[in-house]
């Protein structure tokens, strides 16, 4: 669906899109379902869990906002400032996503802290059906892509796992740059990375943060949610560069 997008003529060639900035979390990919990154965490901390109460934690965590789950996050003071700073710093990350884990009802000793080490790992990550496809189909058009995300570690790791890095020329990750999105910045860097002015570019996200881009000019397209290795939307994007928006 296409949510936001941002006014402009058309202009020559490629219908007025030059390059596409990808968001990375539920837009190229998903964290594995909540269940088994439970159980596997869990079976870290040495203990097994049988399917009944891995669904029952796994509903618990789901319920504070883990990643993934579509859940607005229960953000509670004793670490809103970590929260607030956790795409910016490695050690804030860790500590906000593991205090919002750890909140839940039935949450062991350990258990939030291998929840985390679970999201971090490159095992922890699905990409969406359509992923590859696009990215082959806009890389053999001669597009230029950048990933512009919010996040508080090393994507990188992630993304070669899921046979997607190969497709990206730039990455413009808020705790490297110091920004986020919908800061400003965080677009202009990734639109002087790859060479292009503003508003020839598309960006594709699936929040509100994402369609920041719009205030330089650029052309946004928002994702709804999806769970992991399903289809999101993304086969959109082709006919969007084509028809430029």
């Amino acid at each position: 669906m296409h949510r936001d997008s941002s006014p402009g003529d058309d202009d020559a060639g490629r219908g007025g899109v030059d390059a596409v900035l990808f968001d990375f979390h539920g837009t190229l990919a998903q964290l594995e379902p909540l269940t088994r990154s439970v159980s596997l965490a869990a079976e870290s901390c040495g203990k097994r869990l049988n399917p009944l109460a891995v669904t029952a934690l796994a509903d618990a965590i789901g319920a504070q906002g883990w990643p993934g789950s579509g859940m607005e996050p229960r953000v509670r003071p004793h670490f809103a400032d970590a929260w607030a700073d956790r795409d910016l710093d490695e050690d804030a990350h860790r500590e906000a996503y593991s205090e919002l884990a750890a909140q839940a009802h039935g949450v062991f000793d350990g258990l939030a802290e291998a929840l985390y080490d679970r999201m971090a790992s490159p095992e922890g990550w699905v990409a969406f059906a359509d992923t590859i496809g696009t990215l082959v189909s806009l890389k053999a058009q001669g597009y230029p892509i950048a990933l512009v995300s919010n996040i508080g570690f090393d994507a990188r790791p992630i993304l070669r796992r899921l046979g997607i890095d190969r497709f990206i020329d730039e990455w413009i990750l808020s705790y490297e740059v110091g920004y986020c999105k919908p800061d400003e910045k965080m677009f202009y860097a990734a639109c002087h990375a790859l060479d292009v002015e503003p508003s020839r570019v598309l960006m594709v996200g699936d929040t509100m943060a994402d369609a920041g881009a719009a205030r330089i000019g650029a052309r946004c397209y928002l994702l709804p949610h999806a769970e992991a290795g399903r289809i999101v939307g993304l086969d959109a994007v082709l006919r969007l560069v084509r028809s430029g928006c």
